[in-house]
């Protein structure tokens, strides 16, 4: 077994140290970071663009490119959302809440560094889960029903709302506003509009770019303008020394990573979840077994560790179904399933023993990857400070007009333009009143899924909601998630009367 693993490696090291794929790898890598820096792009759309270019490369290269764009791009994503509070992806849109609170403090550098630090991290273990279990994880993930998906999604809205540390009860009803606004357009099922009033443009519904543009975008425009004259950021402390995180706090983020980085491995394999779901699961964890628990929404850098290691783990693991099983677990994966077909390679269980050179080495090249991002992203990490230093009064328009090209980007649909728009002032309004904004993200990506599974569980058991509960890993997940939820509204009701106490003494 060990001589087994050992030759598979030297298949891989042999497959992936080769001149072109070292080449696609760093290319990959570099497009990835650049691609997720722009509002409103994203890996998606990138892949889609350059998949055609890739029909002229043989399968390993081809994945080894877009594998770089996938993971690079999550890591681009982390920089606008630590600087200027606009999620290059969705599993970036938690990294916002504490990454953006450290730039305000003027510890910009620290974040991004922390954010590099915990990819790396995350990515290795990440890999590591590849190289070990894709077998039985795979297995795992196909036994997995409607009835245990639909069970894992509500944990993970449930989980969403507990970010909110000032109220559960504010964060479920920012999640309940994300599933609202996910199950507008057509419903595929029946074929009924909902919630478009009229509207040709929202028969596929609202995108995510709108959404996360506006919700995020253009709400922390409008603040930092509202706040423009206290919200001097600061342009210093830009040398290497500046960006390292002090020695107490190089020791607190490493269970929060190792923590993180379990729950984006096994999360990413299972289809449909993913790593924004990782982020969030990771992030809404850290807030309730860290120490450091007060200082979460304030600056707390396990805010920034936690879900930037989760959604690099998960992003390696969400190879596994894809690859194992032939189910790709997002769009992105369904791209690369496609660049695979292309190239007459079947996915499936036994991709591992047909085509041993594409998989070790695609998963060496994950490796060689996670370094080249390191190697890349630290010395960048000055040049992305330095955007800090542009005046306001440029900065702040230059970001709305990439929004609004993001977000007319997608369909070409000028009505885009103005839901952005539309989001951003409620988002800014909900803001204004304590309201969680990184829920909405994950209510309106997990909605639709949410119904989904809900409408199969239901069509499977001819309409007997027991079936819930009959499935021993359903029954567990909704035990923790009721547990949550308790857990969630006792600490919250506690918080409360500990802040009257305060304010009457």
């Amino acid at each position: 077994m060990l001589a087994e693993f050992g030759a598979n490696l030297a298949i891989g090291f042999h497959t992936a140290f080769s001149l072109v794929n070292l080449g696609f790898v760093t290319l990959g890598v570099l497009v990835g970071i650049f691609i997720g820096v722009l509002p409103g792009i994203g890996a998606v759309t990138a892949i889609a663009l350059l998949l055609p270019l890739t029909f002229q490369l043989d399968a390993t290269s081809a994945l080894i490119l877009l594998a770089g764009i996938w993971y690079g791009s999550t890591f681009g994503g982390s920089i606008t959302a630590i600087l200027l509070n606009i999620p290059g992806t969705t599993s970036n849109a938690v990294t916002c809440i504490d990454g953006n609170a450290m730039t305000r403090q003027g510890r910009g550098a620290v974040a991004l560094f922390t954010a590099v630090l915990s990819s790396f991290v995350g990515g290795s273990i990440g890999i590591v889960v590849i190289m070990l279990f894709t077998a039985p994880i795979a297995k795992l993930a196909l036994d997995f029903s409607s009835v245990e998906y639909f069970a894992l999604i509500v944990l993970g809205l449930v989980a969403a709302s507990s970010i909110s540390t000032t109220s559960v009860v504010k964060g479920l009803a920012m999640v309940v506003v994300g599933v609202m606004i996910g199950v507008v357009g057509t419903d595929l099922y029946s074929g009924a509009l909902r919630f478009t009033f009229g509207s040709m443009d929202l028969l596929d519904g609202i995108t995510l770019v709108s959404v996360s543009m506006g919700v995020f975008g253009v709400s922390e425009v409008i603040v930092t303008i509202q706040d423009a004259e206290n919200r001097k950021l600061s342009r210093d402390g830009i040398s290497f020394r500046a960006m390292i995180p002090a020695r107490g706090e190089m020791r607190r983020i490493w269970a929060p990573i190792l923590r993180a980085s379990g729950i984006g491995s096994i999360l990413g394999t299972l289809p449909g979840t993913g790593p924004a779901v990782a982020a969030f699961m990771a992030y809404a964890v850290e807030t309730r077994v860290s120490r450091n628990r007060d200082a979460f929404g304030n600056g707390a850098i396990e805010g920034v560790a936690a879900p930037e290691s989760a959604n690099n783990s998960a992003d390696m693991t969400a190879f596994i179904p894809t690859l194992a099983l032939g189910i790709p677990g997002s769009a992105t994966m369904a791209l690369m399933l496609g660049a695979l077909i292309v190239n007459g390679i079947a996915p499936g269980p036994m991709l591992m023993t047909n085509e041993p050179e594409l998989f070790w080495g695609l998963v060496v090249s994950f490796w060689i990857g996670n370094l080249i991002l390191l190697l890349l992203a630290i010395p960048l990490i000055g040049v992305w400070i330095r955007l800090l230093a542009v005046p306001f009064h440029i900065l702040l328009p230059a970001i709305l007009v990439f929004v609004c090209i993001g977000a007319y980007s997608v369909s070409g649909s000028a009505l885009d333009v103005w839901l952005v728009a539309g989001l951003g002032a409620m988002g800014y309004f909900a803001r204004s009143f304590g309201f969680p904004l990184a829920p909405v993200i994950l209510g309106f990506v997990l909605g639709p899924m949410l119904e989904e599974h809900f409408r199969r569980a239901m069509l499977a058991s001819r309409g007997n909601f027991a079936v819930f509960v009959q499935s021993p890993v359903s029954a567990v997940l909704l035990a923790i998630t009721a547990a949550l939820l308790v857990y969630g509204l006792w600490s919250g009701h506690k918080e409360r009367r500990r802040r009257l106490t305060r304010a009457e003494a």
